[in-house]
């Protein structure tokens, strides 16, 4: 796997936030900026970014309230437009003016607002399963496990906990996948699982019906002047196959991307993903 340096900066609120480096590629190089989900980390990224190391940078933010950066005493600020408000004060603290973005769900979102409220930051843009509209099913069944149960006490608690959570996700899963998969969600502190993410984050997730806003499609507008590629895994219920359709439509210049057989969301291992990312990044090298 590509090495990369963990590194930390201090968004605008004064928190700590962490981020993976994995800076080989010369400069010169086009940024690819990682952007995980609700409750994900930097980790979600390790193979896309072994992928990608040789020709781009690849930097793997961690959210405020996830993996190792500081939680934030006021959980009313885990929204995305503060995520975005923490990734653009990440962007002046390297001095890189432009990137690639990769967002994954929540990160997705954030991509949608960045270019919209930055425009000119996005020199394209890969979205993995998210779109302006988010299907309510998808809403509930992350509503009904994120910030509740009882944290497990062993591993083997924790491979039970998550494959319950998302067995209908990965449904080809082996048990060295599940176990993969908890890997990247629980840290192993002293021999126990530890979930690396603010149990406070649902909060406001309880408040609302999503936490973007109704409705993303004027913001996906200013997505228009970019290249992009949006992932689908085939089972989602966040990602309708209606609203791809549709985001393919408007979009002048977008490549969708349909993963058979797992739902929310595609790993990025898949060869179809990482072919339509290769496709963007070439279009910088």
């Amino acid at each position: 796997m590509a090495q990369y340096e963990d590194c930390f900066f201090t968004n605008t609120d004064g928190l700590r936030q962490h981020y993976r480096d994995y800076n080989h590629a010369g400069p010169g190089a086009p940024v690819v900026l990682c952007m995980p989900g609700l409750t994900r980390n930097p980790k979600d990224f390790a193979d896309i970014a072994d992928h990608l190391a040789d020709r781009c940078r690849v930097i793997a933010i961690a959210n405020r309230g996830r993996g190792k950066s500081d939680y934030d005493p006021q959980p009313s600020r885990y929204t995305p437009i503060t995520h975005v408000a923490d990734v653009m004060a990440l962007l002046r603290h390297l001095g890189i003016p432009q990137v690639i973005a990769l967002g994954t769900s929540l990160g997705g979102l954030m991509t949608i607002l960045m270019q919209a409220m930055h425009p000119g930051t996005l020199k394209a843009a890969i979205i993995n399963d998210i779109g302006p509209e988010v299907d309510p099913k998808g809403i509930a069944r992350i509503k009904s496990y994120v910030g509740k149960g009882t944290p497990p006490a062993t591993w083997d608690e924790a491979y039970a906990a998550v494959k319950r959570a998302n067995d209908g996700v990965y449904p080809n899963f082996t048990e060295e996948d599940w176990r993969w998969y908890t890997h990247n969600l629980y840290e192993d502190v002293g021999g126990k699982p530890v979930v690396q993410y603010d149990g406070a984050i649902s909060q406001n997730f309880e408040n609302a019906d999503d936490q973007s806003a109704p409705d993303l499609w004027p913001a996906f507008s200013a997505l228009h002047s970019i290249p992009m590629a949006v992932l689908r895994g085939e089972l989602s219920d966040i990602l309708s196959a209606e609203t791809l359709e549709r985001m393919a439509r408007e979009h002048p210049d977008l490549e969708p991307v349909t993963i058979a057989g797992l739902g929310h969301v595609p790993l990025m291992r898949e060869a179809e993903c990482q072919a339509a990312i290769d496709r963007i990044v070439a279009r910088f090298l």
